[in-house]
């Protein structure tokens, strides 16, 4: 995974090696709430399809703190390459593209933002931060998907119950399972201390 920004700074992006094949990447991407809810920065009130490419979206972005509610268009070029547009802020779109790897597949996601030089300054807050985590997250997301996605109980799990979960709530999760995991084990060798002894 490749995080770069463009030199004029009027774009940043990632790009992510991703196990799938294209046509499998380009499937996975047709979820795009699916696609942003998977960002750990960001943390969603409300996603709802206004129209066939039309999303309105109500959200904070953890990495700069900011509440934004957006109306967005999606613009598709073909079924490899795909834009969501913003209707206000300096961010003005999220451009996907899916290429061919030699080992699986590439998704760059591109941000373009618009500075207008002529006029007042822009809030440079709005920038977002989240980008670079945003590649990492999906990574290790679609590597997870290309090795469990065939379990119907997995798919069912992170569509229904991991997804829709504020990236605190997931975190919370995690520590509680390792908890539990941790209990578990101390308990097998308690167990096994205990046969042990028992056989002398």
């Amino acid at each position: 995974m490749t995080p770069a920004e463009s030199a004029s700074a009027d774009s940043a992006w990632v790009v992510i090696d991703t196990p799938l094949e294209p046509q499998a990447l380009a499937d996975f991407c047709r979820d795009l709430e699916r696609l942003y809810r998977i960002n750990p920065y960001l943390e969603f009130r409300a996603w709802r399809h206004a129209g066939p490419d039309c999303v309105d979206i109500a959200c904070r972005n953890l990495s700069i703190n900011r509440e934004f509610n957006l109306q967005c268009s999606i613009h598709r070029t073909s079924e490899y390459e795909f834009a969501l547009h913003y209707n206000h802020g300096i961010k003005r779109a999220t451009h996907f593209r899916i290429e061919p790897a030699s080992t699986g597949s590439r998704l760059r996601i591109t941000d373009h933002y618009h500075v207008d030089t002529a006029g007042a300054p822009a809030d440079t807050g709005e920038v977002d931060r989240s980008l670079h985590a945003w590649g990492v997250a999906l990574r290790d997301y679609l590597q997870r998907h290309q090795r469990w996605g065939k379990y119907a109980l997995w798919r069912w799990y992170m569509r229904h119950i991991w997804v829709p979960m504020k990236p605190s709530a997931r975190r919370i999760t995690f520590i509680i399972l390792m908890v539990t995991l941790a209990e578990i084990a101390l308990f097998a060798l308690v167990m096994a201390i205990y046969w042990i002894e028992k056989q002398r």
